[in-house]
């Protein structure tokens, strides 16, 4: 008896195991691999709540993406976006077992832990975004085995070692994102050839030694940005980034680099925010000249205050220059004087309300003695627009003057901000200069003042700003100095005027 009640006690017990298994070995073999990701996390998180073992498939699981697949009976995950999610914990090997597994989307969380190697078992998986996470260590040899991978954004982490020389087995990699990692040595130069389709290199922020690869000019389909900034990086500035295509943006501030600036290529669409930091770089587009004779404008540099330089003139064309303004400035004393009382002597002449501003259309005028004065009444013509002009009324010099008052925005803070070169012409150079605000204006640099009256410039400035038609840039601010001249206007960034005019 006894043995029969222990027999049966047996039986009960197998099938209650069996029976509590069922729900788990109903899942799809995808789901049991993301299981194993909601295992390896610290503490249970929100983002699983809906992951329940009993599910026949994962498919509707928060953040799982799946897809038809053909020769599949059932559909495939193909898709994980957990970004965000404040999830701390490892990456489980499992996941390499995601046979269709095409974006694995798991940034700004706080995963730790090395990236496993089996990954590379995944192989349909063409983006891989980690960054903003905890994961250290190097690079796993085998990553580049995954014959699609495309993306690779690994920035903000605690990855070490060296850039691998096994990139290059990445042939189809478009984004390259490393930023902010502390990777150290040197860059190797034979990876580089083998990347093709490159679209976007950041190596920023490490802890990079050495040249820059001159083999990085290779990089022909790069259009978007080249960044090789906050390294220790040494030595000059290849003369083969030239080659790549003008789209290109560089940033090499904040590094160790030596010499002149190359002036070929797409050198010539870069700003000097590229460039700063780098106290033994000179040549354009940076103010330091490589003879350390001249410096010249650039938006947005550390030494952005207006340069006066000596014209070197003699003492004779000084003492010549002197003794003309002073019998200019006589000449208008005595006019001042000869018109203040012939105004007092006759009765009928009409009353100066104010001066006229810049800018503005000339109202019904009358004689004050003998000169014309414009009476304080608008003309029909005037524009409802009334443009007030700060120190319109003084000599100008180094003064920023706004047009558009709804144009808000200080002269330090347009020479601070970031710049490009747009284009050259005769008339100088043309930057995009971003403002603190976001918004965008282009700066064209005239050149220096010369011996052009600030009062002259002002007029035919003012004039042009009051030009208002559809397919006319606004002009929006100008700037005057005696060795520096600035006009601040809309950015257009609908290509070019060729563009416009023969589409």
């Amino acid at each position: 008896m006894t043995r029969s009640l222990f027999l049966f006690h047996f039986l009960v017990l197998i099938f209650h195991v069996l029976f509590s298994f069922i729900p788990v070995l109903s899942l799809s073999s995808d789901g049991l691999a993301l299981l194993a990701l909601k295992s390896a996390v610290d503490q249970p998180s929100s983002a699983f709540s809906d992951w329940n073992d009993g599910d026949d498939t994962p498919c509707a699981w928060s953040g799982i993406v799946c897809a038809n697949i053909s020769g599949e009976e059932d559909p495939r995950v193909v898709g994980i976006s957990l970004a965000g999610k404040s999830i701390s914990g490892y990456l489980p090997s499992e996941l390499g077992t995601l046979r269709f597994l095409r974006r694995l989307n798991l940034h700004d969380n706080a995963f730790s832990g090395v990236l496993p190697a089996q990954l590379s078992n995944a192989t349909a998986l063409h983006s891989l975004f980690l960054h903003r996470n905890n994961l250290s260590g190097p690079i796993p040899l085998s990553l580049c085995s995954l014959p699609r991978l495309q993306n690779l954004d690994l920035s903000e982490n605690a990855f070490s070692g060296h850039i691998p020389d096994h990139l290059g087995n990445c042939k189809n990699l478009q984004r390259l994102i490393v930023a902010g990692n502390r990777f150290s040595g040197e860059i190797p130069a034979g990876v580089w050839p083998e990347l093709q389709n490159l679209l976007q290199l950041d190596l920023s922020a490490n802890e990079l030694t050495g040249s820059i690869p001159d083999e990085i000019g290779t990089l022909v389909s790069l259009s978007g940005t080249l960044n090789l900034s906050f390294n220790h990086l040494s030595g000059k500035i290849p003369a083969s980034l030239g080659k790549l295509p003008a789209t290109v943006s560089f940033d090499f501030k904040n590094n160790n680099l030596s010499g002149e600036i190359p002036q070929t290529g797409s050198f010539s669409n870069q700003g000097p925010t590229a460039f700063l930091g780098n106290p033994n770089l000179c040549g354009f587009p940076l103010r330091k000249s490589c003879s350390g004779s001249d410096r010249d404008f650039s938006p947005g540099s550390d030494q952005n205050k207006p340069v006066h330089r000596s014209k070197g003139l003699s003492p004779g064309l000084i003492i010549l220059i002197s003794a003309a303004d002073a019998a200019v400035v006589a000449f208008i004393g005595l006019v001042i004087v000869y018109i203040y009382w012939k105004k007092k002597d006759d009765e009928n002449a009409c009353s100066c309300i104010r001066r006229r501003k810049f800018g503005e259309e000339k109202g019904s005028a009358c004689l004050c003695g003998g000169f014309p004065c414009v009476s304080g009444e608008k003309s029909d013509d005037d524009d409802d627009e009334d443009y007030e002009v700060e120190g319109a009324e003084g000599e100008g010099e180094g003064e920023l003057v706004r047009i558009d008052k709804g144009l808000n925005f200080e002269l330090d803070e347009l020479l601070r901000a970031s710049a490009y070169v747009l284009g050259k012409s005769g008339l100088g150079i043309v930057y995009k200069v971003v403002l603190g605000n976001g918004v965008p204006v282009a700066v064209r640099r005239l050149g220096e003042g010369g011996e052009q009256r600030y009062k002259e410039f002002a007029a035919e400035v003012m004039a042009i700003g009051k030009v208002k038609h559809p397919n006319v840039v606004r002009l929006r601010a100008y700037y005057w100095a005696h060795d520096e001249k600035l006009l601040i206007s809309d950015f257009i960034s609908n290509g070019n005027l060729t563009h416009a005019l023969r589409g």
